[in-house]
């Protein structure tokens, strides 16, 4: 396997900036997950990693190659497209071994090497049939097998499984896990879905608008975003975003918002005042609201704010409730064991080891 290198790499579509000035090391046997909304160039990315993009500008190593002007074939990649990909007339077999066949690969060693994925992927009972006749995981796994006979250097996914339904989803990226630990693969991996990077990625590279915007592991991008984009596309339910002000008393701050008010420890004060910034956005996170007296005994608490509850969504494991605060609207996820009622107005206590302060203006966070 290899590392990957993107050196300031640029891609326009006429005046249209797709990726801009993107710089990444991805290690030897990283997975690495590119996450973002759609139109932000992460898949973009990926096909100049691939070589089914040209490049505009910036380079890309995979090991110590310079691989800009090199074809696909010769890149030692291989990719699981979101659509499979598959061909609907040969027998998955013939799906799996059609690549190793065109690189003139002996026909014993092509046995070999498809029976060898086929058993690690768990469809060697799937061989004879054709790609009608198999599920959607099915046909997912035949074109992982099909990438994995290759042995490359990269392995690229672009989105392998947005055409699955959700619990089947869950159990493939389980076991695309588990393969890329058996295979110590290098991986770039390509998807929308936040939860499905969270899970996935050993870092994740969070774009946007063609720009990188925090490259982190999960933890790190959930607990540190660096501005308001990746602290409102990491998590769900997403974090609660409120215009706010300072007010400062006896040396004190306190955040002021339209509903509530409160008091930052001294920590976080100096933080605000080395920054010079003066317009804000407090966000706070729904798992950091709790019904006084519920959350956790060790982080330090806000005075209660009370806050009337407006809906309740019961999903089992947790609750989430919809609360008001004067004009403040948020969410709030409690345990469900907490009894509450609809249109009560009880105190909420919120973690202030979590909360999050951004500069309104450039949207930048302060802590």
């Amino acid at each position: 396997m290899a590392q990957v290198s993107l050196r300031n790499l640029t891609k326009k579509f006429d005046e249209v900036v797709a990726v801009n000035q993107v710089n990444l090391e991805i290690k030897d046997q990283e997975f690495v997950v590119l996450v973002g909304p759609s139109g932000c160039g992460k898949t973009t990315t990926l096909r100049m990693v691939a070589g089914l993009e040209e490049i505009t500008e910036g380079e890309i190593y995979i090991g110590d190659r310079l691989v800009n002007n090199l074809a696909s074939k010769d890149r030692d990649i291989a990719m699981v497209f979101q659509s499979y990909a598959l061909y609907p007339h040969m027998k998955v077999f013939d799906n799996m071994a059609f690549g190793l066949k065109m690189r003139k690969v002996p026909k014993d060693e092509r046995m070999t090497l498809v029976y060898e994925a086929a058993d690690v992927l768990g469809i060697k009972d799937l061989l004879d049939r054709k790609p009608r006749q198999l599920s959607g995981g099915q046909r997912q796994r035949v074109a992982l097998g099909r990438a994995i006979v290759r042995k490359p250097d990269v392995f690229l996914f672009d989105e392998p499984l947005s055409n699955l339904d959700a619990k089947l989803r869950v159990q493939m990226r389980t076991e695309l896990i588990q393969l890329h630990n058996r295979l110590k693969s290098t991986s770039l991996y390509v998807t929308h879905d936040q939860v499905e990077a969270m899970t996935m990625g050993d870092r994740i590279v969070v774009m946007n608008d063609g720009f990188i915007q925090q490259v982190g592991s999960p933890l790190e991008l959930y607990n540190t975003p660096v501005n308001f984009f990746v602290a409102s596309f990491i998590g769900s339910p997403a974090m609660n975003f409120l215009d706010c002000r300072l007010t400062e008393s006896k040396g004190v701050l306190s955040v002021q918002t339209s509903g509530f008010k409160i008091l930052l420890p001294v920590d976080l004060s100096g933080k605000v005042k080395a920054s010079n910034v003066t317009n804000f956005l407090i966000g706070v996170r729904p798992e950091d609201i709790a019904p006084k007296g519920t959350g956790e005994h060790s982080v330090r608490k806000s005075e209660p704010i009370n806050a009337q509850i407006n809906i309740i969504e019961t999903l089992g494991k947790e609750t989430y409730l919809n609360i008001t605060a004067g004009d403040d609207n948020m969410m709030a996820v409690i345990s469900p064991n907490v009894e509450v009622n609809l249109e009560e107005t009880i105190g909420f206590e919120i973690n202030l080891d979590k909360i999050h302060l951004f500069n309104k203006d450039s949207g930048e966070a302060v802590f």
